[in-house]
C-alpha cells in the first residue's frame, strides 16, 4: 500500500497537467517554473501570506491548460492570425476554465480563475469578458505580469525574445492600462529578484 501526501501529490499533478499544454508548444517546461517563481516574488512584494503565495503561484502554472483544446498547427503558427483563428486562440481561456470548473480543491479553484482571467487587462481591454481593475482576480493579475514578462524574454519556434531590460520597460509602460499599478510597482522594485528566478531556472 502506498502512502499519499495529498498536498505534494496535488502540486505534482498540477504541474503535469500544465505541462501537457506546454508540451504541445515545444515542451518548454521551464516556462512553468519561471511563472511560479515570478509570481512568488510578486506575491511577497504585495505582502501576501506564504499560503496565499503557494496556492496562487502553483495555480498560475495552469494558466494555459485550455490550449489542449486548440489545434496544434494554430499554436505553432507564424505570422498574423485571421479573425476566426484569433477567436479560437482566445477560447483557451474559457476552455481552461471549463476543464477546471467544479473542483473541490482550493488550488484547482484558483487555477480556474487564473485560466479564465489571465488575459483580462486593467483597463478592460482584455478577454474573454472585458472586466477591469479589481474585478480581475488578484491571482490572474499577478499571472498576467509574470506571463507577459516570460513570453517577451523567451524564444519560441515562432518568435524571438527581447532583452529583459526592454521587457521591463514595456511592462512599466503598460502600468495602469494593461497591468495592475501596484503589481507593476512591485515588479519594478523587485526586478533583481525576478532576474534571479530567471537565471536560476535557466541554469537548471
Amino acid at each position: 500500500m502506498f502512502s499519499f501526501d495529498s498536498h505534494k501529490e496535488l502540486v505534482d499533478a498540477v504541474w503535469r497537467m500544465a505541462y501537457i499544454a506546454e508540451f504541445r508548444e515545444g515542451g518548454n517546461a521551464a516556462h512553468l517554473e519561471r511563472i511560479k517563481g515570478y509570481v512568488q516574488v510578486l506575491g511577497r512584494g504585495l505582502g501576501l501570506t506564504q499560503n496565499e503565495i503557494q496556492v496562487i503561484s502553483t495555480a498560475c502554472q495552469l494558466h494555459d491548460i485550455g490550449k489542449v483544446g486548440l489545434p496544434e498547427g494554430l499554436l505553432l503558427q507564424q505570422g498574423q492570425y485571421s479573425e476566426s483563428e484569433l477567436k479560437k486562440i482566445k477560447s483557451h481561456t474559457t476552455i481552461g476554465a471549463e476543464i477546471l470548473k467544479n473542483a473541490n480543491s482550493p488550488l484547482l479553484q484558483a487555477g480556474e480563475m487564473v485560466a479564465l482571467n489571465h488575459h483580462e487587462r486593467w483597463d478592460g481591454s482584455g478577454y474573454p469578458n472585458g472586466i477591469s481593475a479589481e474585478e480581475i482576480p488578484l491571482s490572474a493579475r499577478l499571472c498576467a505580469v509574470a506571463d507577459v514578462f516570460d513570453a517577451l524574454t523567451t524564444p519560441r519556434p515562432y518568435k524571438k525574445e527581447i532583452s529583459v531590460e526592454d521587457a521591463m520597460r514595456l511592462i512599466v509602460g503598460a502600468n495602469g492600462t494593461l497591468f495592475d499599478p501596484q503589481i507593476v510597482q512591485v515588479f519594478q522594485d523587485d526586478f533583481q529578484n525576478i532576474l534571479k528566478v530567471k537565471k536560476t531556472i535557466e541554469k537548471d
